[in-house]
Parts: structure tokens; C-alpha cells; sequence
């Protein structure tokens, strides 16, 4: 007999894979008037707030133990404080582009964790999967790999490489401490929480005033939709493919993100889309399958 399809799963993977690649234009908007910690932190809040109406109505909303709400708290710094928020502050600086680029070594960072614990068997398909959807990638962008190295660009390569090992930490740790027994929306009612209060100070030391009076509406709905779609519903979906799924297996989604974020430059901002990128959706496509493919078992 095959195994019945998780449907619950392949809608999840599809949320994780075009929802984060709206982010980053979401991010860039709200970053125009917002400063980046004070964005965080109002995505975070409202986050927070919308998981709290959810689970009171659920009458799920509880206490969840020192020793949970601590691998909570260690979660919400590596994924939201450290992750998303360097992030952010690294789109102050870094063209959308190369900051692209960068992201996409996230995959093979989460890959080389993975197997160091044990996460991931080092099978030749793993790499090649990998490999390839790197390829394509640097395929994008191959006119613009040289941006790296301009010195204008360093202290955002540095925010945006710390967030990359900071999310492929916070994905491995998931996946080592297993299977909560708490549900995730109350989970990430705790990151959120722990995240927003941790960012509201960062960003009371670093900004003397939040010049609130200069927030534009486009920013301001820009944060909604980020603590909405980008927030909730995709870091919800991200943890439930985690539970069934390899850490790589999601991460590989990463590269999904980025045609989505090319595309929605071309839709919304007018970027020209050459051939390369035609080519490397289809070297991302082939590494997904790769990475994803498994024989039917009957």
C-alpha cells in the first residue's frame, strides 16, 4: 500500500517557499521610514498579539514551564532577534540582489549542521540537490558577484551572514530538541513575546528617538503584512514541515524564495528579467527534486 499523501505538508512547504520570497520587499518598504529595530519589534508584537487573540478564544493559552519557555526564548533569538532582525538591518545597505545571494548560502549551512548532528546522512544525492540549486543561484546573479567584496557593502554582509548561521542554528535546534508537547501556534506565541520585548530594547539603546511622526502608511502596512503572512502563517508552516521533513528538505526552499523575490522586482519595481534567470529557476527546480524526490513505497 503507498503511503496516503500529506496534504497538510505539501500546502505548508508551498506557504514557506512563496510567502518568504515576498518578504524581502516587504522588509525593504518598512525599512524606507521604520528604523529596522523598531520594524522588528512591531512585527513581532503584532505577531504575538494575533497568536494571543487565537489561543484565548481556543482556550489554549497557557503556561508552558521554565524548561519550554527557555528553548523557546534561545529559538526567538537565534530565528527573530538575530535572523530576521540582522537581516533587516542588513537591507539598509545591501542591494536586493546580492543580499539574495548571501541567503542562499543558507541551505548549505543548515546541509553542513545538519550533518554535523547527525540530522542529515552525507548521501550524494544531498549534495548534488544542493549543489545544484546553488548553481543556479549564482546563476542569477553572476554579474553581481563582485558587489561582496565592496567595501561599502561590509557591514551588511556581515548583519546578513550572521543571520544565516543564526536561522540554520535555530533550524537544526528544532529539530534536535523533537517533538513539542505543546502546539506551535502557542510555541510561537512565546517567540514572538520574548522576541518583540528583546527588540523593543535594541531599539531604545540604538535609537534615540523612533520619529514615529515620519512612518508612512506603505511602511506601516508593509510591517502588518510581515507579522501576518511573513510572521504567523509562514514561521507556523515552517516549524510543521520541520516536524515531518529533513531541515534541508525545507531550507532547500530558500532558493524558491529568491525566484519569487527576482519576480516580484520585475512585477512591482520593473528589474529586467534576462535568460539567466530563466535558466536558474530551472537549475533551482531540478535541485528541489532532487533534495525532495523519493520512490513510492508499496
Amino acid at each position: 500500500m503507498s503511503k496516503p499523501k500529506d496534504y497538510k505538508l505539501l500546502v505548508c512547504l508551498i506557504i514557506v517557499g512563496l510567502v518568504w520570497g515576498t518578504t524581502y520587499l516587504g522588509i525593504r518598504i518598512a525599512i524606507d521610514t521604520i528604523p529596522p529595530w523598531y520594524s522588528t519589534t512591531l512585527r513581532n508584537t503584532l505577531a504575538a498579539s494575533i497568536l494571543f487573540v487565537y489561543l484565548v478564544s481556543k482556550k489554549e493559552l497557557r503556561w508552558i514551564g521554565w524548561k519550554s519557555f527557555s528553548q523557546q526564548a534561545l529559538l526567538a533569538i537565534f530565528m527573530l532577534v538575530f535572523a530576521n532582525g540582522f537581516t533587516t538591518i542588513a537591507e539598509q545597505t545591501l542591494p536586493s540582489g546580492l543580499t539574495s545571494i548571501i541567503s542562499a548560502f543558507n541551505p548549505v549551512v543548515v546541509f553542513l549542521m545538519s550533518m554535523a548532528f547527525s540530522l542529515q546522512k552525507p548521501t550524494w544525492r544531498a549534495f548534488v540537490g544542493v549543489g545544484i540549486g546553488f548553481c543556479g543561484m549564482l546563476f542569477i546573479f553572476k554579474d553581481g558577484l563582485g558587489d561582496i567584496l565592496n567595501p561599502n557593502y561590509v557591514t551588511g554582509v556581515i548583519f546578513l551572514s550572521i543571520a544565516i548561521f543564526s536561522w540554520a542554528g535555530g533550524t537544526v535546534f528544532t529539530k534536535l530538541i523533537g517533538q513539542s508537547k505543546n502546539s506551535i501556534a502557542l510555541n510561537i506565541f512565546y517567540q514572538f513575546t520574548v522576541a518583540a520585548a528583546v527588540q523593543l530594547i535594541l531599539a531604545n539603546i540604538f535609537y534615540d528617538d523612533s520619529n514615529y511622526q515620519n512612518w508612512s502608511l506603505h511602511s506601516i502596512l508593509a510591517v502588518i503584512y510581515l507579522a501576518v503572512f511573513g510572521s504567523v502563517i509562514a514561521l507556523f508552516s515552517y516549524l510543521y514541515a520541520l516536524k515531518h521533513v529533513s531541515p534541508i528538505q525545507v531550507s532547500i526552499l530558500t532558493y524558491v524564495n529568491t525566484i519569487i523575490a527576482v519576480f516580484l522586482g520585475w512585477l512591482i519595481k520593473d528589474e529586467i528579467i534576462k535568460s539567466n534567470f530563466v535558466i536558474a529557476t530551472i537549475l533551482i527546480i531540478i535541485g528541489v527534486f532532487i533534495i525532495n524526490y523519493k520512490k513510492s513505497k508499496k
